[in-house]
């Protein structure tokens, strides 16, 4: 019994350790390789990609179909990399216009 009593002993702290290293070795993985100045390009990207469709659209007020998707795929792309509320507001407008098909 006693021998039982270490062994989940020595289990629970492995699993300790184990958490706390998973917590650290992201953060010091995105600082060695730059993983955060590559999310901020990517929403750059998209970002500027979410602008050009509505700057070229906005006289007519009219997307095509192909420029719809491609809106809302870079929108919902930009929002899960922490995109901020100007697009918010370009994009609530472009979901007003319409959309030939």
């Amino acid at each position: 019994m006693e021998v039982l009593k270490t062994i989940a002993g020595h289990a629970a702290d492995l699993c300790a350790i184990i958490t706390l290293v998973t917590l650290f070795v992201k953060p010091v993985r995105n600082w060695l390789f730059g993983a955060e100045k590559a999310r901020e390009g990517q929403r750059c990207l998209l970002r500027s990609e979410i602008v050009k469709i509505y700057y070229r659209n906005q006289k007519d007020k009219c997307l095509q179909e192909y420029e719809y998707k491609n809106m809302t795929q870079c929108y919902k792309a930009y929002k899960s990399l922490g995109g901020n509320s100007f697009i918010d507001h370009i994009y609530n407008e472009m979901q007003e216009w319409t959309v030939t098909y």
